[in-house]
């Protein structure tokens, strides 16, 4: 049987990340994909993704700044630019469920500098928003865009650079904990590995329930829309920043990346459904509903051009999941909650610290598997419920 030092399945963000830090600390590492490279069926797909700070809990605020230490390193490491600072806002109307107040007391407390605007500051600098007066605005330099795809290739590639060997289109079919390590069984046989990652997204209940270790999860098909304004230059990336809307519904969009049109979607709507489930059919219900916000909010924003669907796999109180396994220990767990491409190359860096050193520089205690599997002993993250995969 092969034997490797630390086995990662699940080839998206999160487990392509753990896979180039674990490769450049010179481990022997192994990483599974059930897919092809690329593929379109998980949360780590198409364009762009917001990276920001604006997080109403502290916790991620400060892992959110590590994040931004992280994509700077691999963007020199690799020779890659995969990250551009737009500005970003977050809209949060008074008469809803959120506070502007839980943003700034979490920025506040980590240093990171923002503005609090009102309705019309915003219209005097972005003129392409139209914003009732019942709504603060959350405005921080720092936020911008990822481009989604282009770096979960480019961590692939500077994985194998480094020594991994990764295996596509092989599904990973169960494990076996020992006391010295994990068997991985796969559609094309065994390997022994000391430690295993979990970068399994809506599969990883399907790895967990025969050891008894289940967490809670809800898996649900999303998707995104993009629109073709007429003057597609007002919403360059020079001139429009991302957007976040709080509310009932939250909302959240980009200026234009890649190409004249603009993209926004509806975060978590609930459209439940498994991988085996999954239609890849948009919703025109949900389509019309983030039709008539946009025409509302952005006038201009034109006419629809495409939308497509993406993957949801959320915890109960969207929280992270980083950690170890209680009852297995060889076993990390890395999993993003529909949230977590952002901080891609900070969570693979802490998966690979917890295979390697058995702990983290960064604190990750709010997101353990004990907290998952109790969600109600968590922090609160109803703030902050936004940014969908493809988003």
């Amino acid at each position: 049987m092969e034997k490797f030092d630390v086995a990662v399945v699940g080839m998206g963000a999160l487990g392509s990340a753990a896979a180039y830090y674990l490769a450049r600390r010179g481990v022997k590492v192994v990483a599974f994909e059930q897919f092809e490279l690329g593929h379109v069926r998980g949360a780590s797909h198409d364009t762009s993704r917001i990276i920001r700070t604006s997080y109403g809990a502290p916790e991620y605020v400060r892992l959110a700044q590590s994040a931004y230490r992280d994509w700077a390193e691999f963007e020199e490491a690799s020779g890659e630019q995969l990250t551009v600072v737009t500005g970003g806002l977050v809209f949060i109307p008074t008469d809803g469920p959120f506070a502007a107040a839980d943003f700034s007391a979490s920025l506040d407390e980590v240093g990171v500098p923002y503005e609090l605007l009102s309705p019309a500051e915003v219209h005097e600098r972005w003129p392409q928003f139209a914003l009732p007066e019942n709504v603060e605005t959350i405005y921080t330099p720092d936020s911008g865009i990822v481009h989604a795809a282009r770096s979960v290739a480019v961590l692939q590639i500077q994985a194998r650079a480094h020594g991994a060997v990764i295996r596509d289109r092989t599904p990973v079919v169960g494990l076996t904990p020992g006391d010295s390590g994990v068997t991985v069984h796969t559609e094309r046989g065994d390997v022994h590995a000391g430690k295993v990652i979990l970068a399994t997204d809506a599969w990883t209940n399907t790895l967990l329930a025969p050891l008894g270790a289940e967490i809670p999860l809800i898996t649900m098909q999303e998707q995104v829309t993009y629109f073709k304004p007429e003057d597609a230059d007002a919403f360059d990336r020079d001139r429009f920043p991302v957007w976040i809307w709080e509310d009932e519904h939250c909302f959240y969009g980009f200026p234009t990346y890649g190409e004249p049109s603009i993209k926004a979607a509806r975060d978590r709507s609930d459209n439940l459904m498994t991988p085996e489930e999954r239609t890849f059919v948009p919703s025109s219900e949900l389509l019309d509903q983030l039709t008539a916000f946009m025409r509302s909010t952005i006038p201009s924003s034109g006419e629809v051009l495409r939308t497509v669907t993406c993957q949801y796999a959320i915890t109960p109180d969207r929280n992270f999941v980083i950690g170890p396994l209680p009852e297995h220990p060889d076993i990390i767990l890395g999993l993003g909650a529909g949230h977590a491409f952002k901080f891609a190359p900070a969570i693979g860096r802490v998966l690979a610290e917890l295979a390697v050193d058995g702990e983290s520089t960064d604190d990750i205690s709010t997101f353990s598997v004990a907290a998952a599997a109790n969600p109600a002993g968590g922090i609160d993250r109803r703030p902050v419920i936004v940014d969908a995969p493809i988003g």
